[in-house]
Protein backbone atom coordinates (compact mmCIF):
# COMPACT_ATOMS: atom_id res chain seq x y z
CA UNK A 1 0.00 0.00 0.00
CA UNK A 2 1.73 3.19 -1.28
CA UNK A 3 -1.04 5.92 -2.04
CA UNK A 4 -4.53 6.92 -0.91
CA UNK A 5 -6.46 5.44 -4.01
CA UNK A 6 -5.10 1.53 -3.06
CA UNK A 7 -6.08 2.03 0.84
CA UNK A 8 -9.72 3.68 -0.64
CA UNK A 9 -9.88 0.31 -2.84
CA UNK A 10 -9.36 -1.70 0.23
CA UNK A 11 -12.26 0.14 1.91
CA UNK A 12 -14.94 -0.24 -0.94
CA UNK A 13 -14.07 -3.79 -1.21
CA UNK A 14 -14.17 -4.99 2.86
CA UNK A 15 -16.18 -2.59 4.05
CA UNK A 16 -19.28 -4.36 1.90
CA UNK A 17 -18.03 -7.43 2.63
CA UNK A 18 -17.95 -7.17 6.42
CA UNK A 19 -21.13 -5.25 7.05
CA UNK A 20 -23.07 -7.65 4.64
CA UNK A 21 -21.60 -10.61 6.44
CA UNK A 22 -22.83 -8.87 10.03
CA UNK A 23 -26.34 -8.22 8.74
CA UNK A 24 -26.43 -11.65 7.34
CA UNK A 25 -25.43 -13.20 10.65
CA UNK A 26 -27.74 -11.43 12.74
CA UNK A 27 -30.29 -12.61 10.29
CA UNK A 28 -29.33 -16.28 10.68
CA UNK A 29 -29.37 -16.20 14.45
CA UNK A 30 -32.45 -14.69 14.95
CA UNK A 31 -34.04 -17.14 13.01
CA UNK A 32 -33.22 -19.91 15.42
CA UNK A 33 -30.95 -19.11 18.07
CA UNK A 34 -30.15 -22.58 19.35
CA UNK A 35 -29.52 -23.73 16.17
CA UNK A 36 -27.16 -21.06 14.83
CA UNK A 37 -24.07 -22.55 13.07
CA UNK A 38 -21.64 -19.68 11.41
CA UNK A 39 -21.06 -19.93 7.79
CA UNK A 40 -17.66 -19.30 5.81
CA UNK A 41 -19.82 -16.88 3.42
CA UNK A 42 -23.41 -15.89 3.52
CA UNK A 43 -24.57 -16.67 0.35
CA UNK A 44 -27.47 -15.27 -1.12
CA UNK A 45 -30.22 -17.00 -3.36
CA UNK A 46 -29.47 -15.47 -6.61
CA UNK A 47 -25.74 -15.81 -7.72
CA UNK A 48 -25.84 -12.17 -8.79
CA UNK A 49 -26.58 -10.94 -5.73
CA UNK A 50 -22.92 -12.54 -4.26
CA UNK A 51 -20.92 -10.03 -6.27
CA UNK A 52 -18.45 -9.47 -3.53
CA UNK A 53 -17.19 -13.21 -3.73
CA UNK A 54 -16.96 -13.22 -7.07
CA UNK A 55 -15.29 -9.79 -7.40
CA UNK A 56 -12.62 -11.05 -4.96
CA UNK A 57 -12.24 -13.93 -7.22
CA UNK A 58 -11.67 -11.51 -9.95
CA UNK A 59 -9.44 -9.07 -8.15
CA UNK A 60 -7.52 -10.33 -5.88
CA UNK A 61 -5.41 -12.68 -8.65
CA UNK A 62 -4.96 -8.92 -10.59
CA UNK A 63 -3.73 -7.22 -7.18
CA UNK A 64 -1.31 -10.41 -6.90
CA UNK A 65 0.13 -10.17 -10.45
CA UNK A 66 0.33 -6.28 -10.08
CA UNK A 67 2.47 -6.87 -6.57
CA UNK A 68 4.67 -9.34 -8.18
CA UNK A 69 5.17 -6.80 -11.25
CA UNK A 70 6.46 -4.53 -9.01
CA UNK A 71 8.50 -6.80 -6.96
CA UNK A 72 9.99 -7.74 -10.51
CA UNK A 73 10.22 -4.43 -12.26
CA UNK A 74 11.21 -1.80 -9.62
CA UNK A 75 14.56 -1.31 -8.77
CA UNK A 76 14.73 0.04 -5.28
CA UNK A 77 15.88 -1.18 -2.00
CA UNK A 78 15.77 -5.21 -1.37
CA UNK A 79 14.15 -5.11 1.60
CA UNK A 80 11.11 -3.28 0.00
CA UNK A 81 11.38 -5.74 -3.26
CA UNK A 82 10.57 -8.56 -0.74
CA UNK A 83 7.96 -6.76 1.38
CA UNK A 84 5.99 -6.52 -2.21
CA UNK A 85 6.65 -10.29 -2.69
CA UNK A 86 4.94 -11.03 0.81
CA UNK A 87 2.12 -8.80 -0.05
CA UNK A 88 1.47 -10.62 -3.25
CA UNK A 89 1.51 -14.04 -1.05
CA UNK A 90 -1.15 -12.57 1.69
CA UNK A 91 -3.23 -11.82 -1.52
CA UNK A 92 -2.96 -15.29 -3.29
CA UNK A 93 -3.62 -16.99 0.09
CA UNK A 94 -6.94 -14.81 0.62
CA UNK A 95 -8.12 -15.48 -2.93
CA UNK A 96 -7.62 -19.68 -2.34
CA UNK A 97 -10.04 -18.66 0.75
CA UNK A 98 -12.66 -17.47 -1.77
CA UNK A 99 -11.82 -20.29 -4.32
CA UNK A 100 -12.18 -22.66 -1.58
CA UNK A 101 -15.71 -21.18 -0.56
CA UNK A 102 -16.53 -21.21 -4.37
CA UNK A 103 -15.80 -24.99 -4.55
CA UNK A 104 -17.54 -26.01 -1.68
CA UNK A 105 -20.86 -24.76 -2.88
CA UNK A 106 -20.71 -26.11 -5.94
CA UNK A 107 -19.24 -29.57 -5.16
CA UNK A 108 -19.19 -31.74 -2.41
CA UNK A 109 -16.03 -32.21 -1.73
CA UNK A 110 -14.70 -33.11 1.74
CA UNK A 111 -11.49 -31.44 1.90
CA UNK A 112 -13.52 -28.38 1.71
CA UNK A 113 -15.29 -28.86 5.02
CA UNK A 114 -16.20 -25.25 6.76
CA UNK A 115 -14.10 -26.08 9.93
CA UNK A 116 -11.66 -26.69 7.35
CA UNK A 117 -12.14 -23.37 5.19
CA UNK A 118 -12.09 -21.22 8.89
CA UNK A 119 -8.59 -22.46 9.48
CA UNK A 120 -6.96 -21.88 6.39
CA UNK A 121 -8.63 -18.26 6.77
CA UNK A 122 -7.04 -17.77 10.26
CA UNK A 123 -3.60 -18.84 8.63
CA UNK A 124 -4.35 -16.40 5.68
CA UNK A 125 -5.02 -13.44 8.20
CA UNK A 126 -2.11 -14.12 10.84
CA UNK A 127 -0.02 -14.48 7.75
CA UNK A 128 -1.16 -10.96 6.66
CA UNK A 129 -0.22 -10.01 10.57
CA UNK A 130 3.03 -10.85 10.47
CA UNK A 131 3.92 -8.57 7.06
CA UNK A 132 1.45 -5.76 7.81
CA UNK A 133 3.76 -2.11 8.52
CA UNK A 134 6.76 -4.44 8.03
CA UNK A 135 9.39 -1.76 7.75
CA UNK A 136 7.70 1.10 8.44
CA UNK A 137 8.63 2.88 12.15
CA UNK A 138 7.58 5.69 13.64
CA UNK A 139 3.44 7.36 13.46
CA UNK A 140 3.65 5.59 10.09
CA UNK A 141 4.30 1.93 12.56
CA UNK A 142 1.91 3.04 14.74
CA UNK A 143 -0.81 3.30 12.18
CA UNK A 144 -0.55 0.31 10.53
CA UNK A 145 0.45 -1.34 14.40
CA UNK A 146 -3.46 -0.71 14.84
CA UNK A 147 -4.19 -2.04 11.79
CA UNK A 148 -2.48 -5.06 12.39
CA UNK A 149 -4.65 -5.65 16.13
CA UNK A 150 -7.48 -5.59 13.69
CA UNK A 151 -6.51 -8.73 11.85
CA UNK A 152 -4.92 -10.92 14.75
CA UNK A 153 -8.72 -9.78 15.99
CA UNK A 154 -10.40 -11.59 12.51
CA UNK A 155 -7.76 -14.35 13.05
CA UNK A 156 -8.49 -15.33 16.24
CA UNK A 157 -12.54 -15.67 15.53
CA UNK A 158 -11.81 -17.56 12.56
CA UNK A 159 -9.76 -19.62 14.81
CA UNK A 160 -12.28 -20.10 17.20
CA UNK A 161 -14.91 -20.89 14.27
CA UNK A 162 -13.09 -23.69 13.06
CA UNK A 163 -13.42 -25.19 16.15
CA UNK A 164 -16.89 -24.02 17.67
CA UNK A 165 -19.00 -22.57 14.56
CA UNK A 166 -21.55 -22.32 16.70
CA UNK A 167 -20.18 -19.41 18.21
CA UNK A 168 -22.27 -16.26 17.81
CA UNK A 169 -19.79 -13.94 18.89
CA UNK A 170 -17.06 -14.96 17.54
CA UNK A 171 -18.51 -14.82 14.06
CA UNK A 172 -19.99 -10.66 15.17
CA UNK A 173 -16.02 -10.68 16.05
CA UNK A 174 -15.07 -11.79 12.52
CA UNK A 175 -17.59 -9.28 10.93
CA UNK A 176 -16.47 -6.56 13.42
CA UNK A 177 -12.78 -7.01 12.65
CA UNK A 178 -13.40 -6.67 8.85
CA UNK A 179 -15.55 -3.44 9.37
CA UNK A 180 -12.68 -2.50 11.66
CA UNK A 181 -10.04 -3.16 8.88
CA UNK A 182 -11.74 -1.31 6.53
CA UNK A 183 -12.63 1.70 8.13
CA UNK A 184 -8.88 2.09 9.66
CA UNK A 185 -7.20 1.15 6.23
CA UNK A 186 -9.01 4.16 5.01
CA UNK A 187 -7.98 6.26 7.86
CA UNK A 188 -4.49 5.21 7.55
CA UNK A 189 -4.68 6.83 3.74
CA UNK A 190 -5.88 9.95 4.68
CA UNK A 191 -3.47 10.40 7.31
CA UNK A 192 -0.27 8.62 5.89
CA UNK A 193 -1.10 10.14 2.50
CA UNK A 194 -2.68 13.29 2.14
CA UNK A 195 -1.53 16.63 3.25
CA UNK A 196 -5.02 17.27 4.30
CA UNK A 197 -5.70 14.99 6.64
CA UNK A 198 -1.79 14.52 8.00
CA UNK A 199 -1.30 15.81 11.49
CA UNK A 200 -0.60 18.86 12.20
CA UNK A 201 2.97 19.58 12.16
CA UNK A 202 3.46 16.43 9.62
CA UNK A 203 3.66 15.84 6.32
CA UNK A 204 2.02 12.99 4.32
CA UNK A 205 4.71 10.47 2.47
CA UNK A 206 5.20 11.47 -1.20
CA UNK A 207 3.84 8.14 -3.32
CA UNK A 208 6.86 8.95 -5.18
CA UNK A 209 9.41 8.23 -2.10
CA UNK A 210 6.85 5.65 -0.60
CA UNK A 211 9.33 2.79 -0.88
CA UNK A 212 12.42 4.95 0.29
CA UNK A 213 10.85 6.47 3.34
CA UNK A 214 9.23 4.74 5.56
CA UNK A 215 7.85 7.27 7.98
CA UNK A 216 5.54 10.50 8.37
CA UNK A 217 7.98 13.75 8.67
CA UNK A 218 7.11 15.38 11.63
CA UNK A 219 9.09 18.96 12.48
CA UNK A 220 8.94 19.29 15.58
CA UNK A 221 9.00 16.04 18.16
CA UNK A 222 6.01 17.34 20.07
CA UNK A 223 4.26 17.24 16.80
CA UNK A 224 4.95 13.56 16.36
CA UNK A 225 3.72 13.18 20.00
CA UNK A 226 0.41 15.26 19.21
CA UNK A 227 0.09 13.26 15.72
CA UNK A 228 0.15 9.14 17.74
CA UNK A 229 -2.13 11.12 20.63
CA UNK A 230 -4.28 11.62 17.90
CA UNK A 231 -4.30 8.03 15.90
CA UNK A 232 -4.98 6.99 19.04
CA UNK A 233 -8.13 9.35 19.68
CA UNK A 234 -9.16 8.34 15.92
CA UNK A 235 -8.92 4.79 16.74
CA UNK A 236 -11.19 4.69 19.67
CA UNK A 237 -13.86 7.09 17.72
CA UNK A 238 -13.59 4.37 14.74
CA UNK A 239 -13.93 1.22 17.73
CA UNK A 240 -16.92 3.06 19.25
CA UNK A 241 -18.68 3.96 16.04
CA UNK A 242 -18.32 0.45 14.87
CA UNK A 243 -19.59 -0.62 18.24
CA UNK A 244 -23.07 1.56 17.53
CA UNK A 245 -23.19 0.45 14.21
CA UNK A 246 -23.41 -3.35 15.64
CA UNK A 247 -26.19 -2.35 17.59
CA UNK A 248 -27.88 -0.66 14.97
CA UNK A 249 -27.41 -3.37 12.54
CA UNK A 250 -29.06 -6.01 15.14
CA UNK A 251 -31.63 -3.60 16.02
CA UNK A 252 -32.79 -3.35 12.38
CA UNK A 253 -32.70 -6.55 11.41
CA UNK A 254 -34.40 -7.59 14.55
CA UNK A 255 -36.85 -5.14 14.01
CA UNK A 256 -37.19 -6.10 10.28
CA UNK A 257 -38.38 -9.22 10.74
CA UNK A 258 -40.79 -8.48 14.02
CA UNK A 259 -42.31 -6.58 10.91
CA UNK A 260 -42.65 -9.58 8.39
CA UNK A 261 -43.31 -12.22 10.57
CA UNK A 262 -45.26 -9.69 13.05
CA UNK A 263 -48.26 -9.15 11.19
CA UNK A 264 -48.32 -12.73 10.10
CA UNK A 265 -48.66 -14.36 13.49
CA UNK A 266 -50.64 -12.49 14.49
CA UNK A 267 -53.22 -13.34 11.16
CA UNK A 268 -52.66 -16.84 12.27
CA UNK A 269 -53.51 -16.66 16.09
CA UNK A 270 -56.55 -15.00 14.81
CA UNK A 271 -57.31 -16.95 12.49
CA UNK A 272 -56.56 -19.95 15.22
CA UNK A 273 -58.97 -18.67 17.48
CA UNK A 274 -61.87 -18.01 15.06
CA UNK A 275 -61.35 -22.07 14.24
CA UNK A 276 -61.57 -22.39 17.80
CA UNK A 277 -64.61 -20.90 18.50
CA UNK A 278 -66.49 -22.26 16.20
CA UNK A 279 -65.53 -25.56 17.24
CA UNK A 280 -67.00 -24.89 20.25
CA UNK A 281 -70.04 -23.55 19.30
CA UNK A 282 -70.75 -26.86 16.89
CA UNK A 283 -69.82 -29.03 20.29
CA UNK A 284 -72.34 -27.07 22.61
CA UNK A 285 -75.04 -27.15 19.10
CA UNK A 286 -74.33 -31.20 19.34
CA UNK A 287 -75.24 -31.39 22.93
CA UNK A 288 -77.95 -29.46 22.53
Amino acid sequence: MASLPTHFSAFVFLFPIGFRRLLSSFSLYLKSPALYRSRVWYLSESKWKNLDLYGLLIILPIAAFSEVFWFVTFSGHPTYRFAFFQQSAVLSLFWLVAFAIVLRENFDIFLLHENLIFLFAAIAFLVEYSVIGRGITGLGGHVYGLLSACTLVCAASCLFLAVRPTAFFADVALSSGIIFKATWVLQAGLSLFSDTFAPKGCKSIPVSLALEKTDVYCVLDEDRLRGLALIDFLFVIHALGIFVLIFLGFGSVSWKRKMRYGGLGSLLMSETESENLVMRQASAFEME
